[in-house]
């Protein structure tokens, strides 16, 4: 079933639904603060593919587990930084790289293990900054 519904804080849901009310599937959710979620919900949360964007205009495409950006993806802030790579409980944590707003990496380049802001180690991760690209373009194409 699909339909929509205005929640009491303001926010608003669009999309698919459980047979016992939960957002379940497809669907595009607005927050009071201008936020916007496009993707996959399970039980009432973003799950699977989906696209956040912040009411700054940063933005998440990815995987999501449990409302939380979690698995591969890419997080663009407003003034064009860039993460691409791996995701948990809705912090970079994994392999990935940065790429700043002028198309560089950095000297050295920011290439290698994240635990959230900070590189622990300099390694090479392209399979896994790959991986990322795919699956935030996937995410991306789901939800136009």
């Amino acid at each position: 079933m699909k339909s929509s519904y205005k929640y009491p804080d303001g926010s608003e849901y669009n999309g698919e639904w459980s047979d016992d009310g939960q957002r379940q599937g497809y669907g595009h959710m607005k927050f009071p603060d201008g936020a916007q979620y496009f993707g996959m919900f399970v039980n009432g949360l973003c799950e699977g593919l989906g696209v956040m964007v912040f009411s700054d205009n940063s933005r998440y495409e990815g995987e999501f587990q449990q409302g939380k950006f979690n698995g591969m993806g890419a997080f663009l802030r407003c003034d064009g930084m860039k993460f691409e790579g791996q995701f948990q409980d809705g912090k970079i944590r994994g392999q990935g790289i940065v790429t700043f707003p002028d198309g560089t990496h950095g000297l050295p380049r920011n290439e290698g293990f994240f635990d959230g802001n900070k590189m622990v180690r300099r390694e090479k991760c392209m399979a896994a900054v790959q991986k990322a690209r795919q699956v935030a373009d996937h995410a991306k194409g789901q939800s136009s």
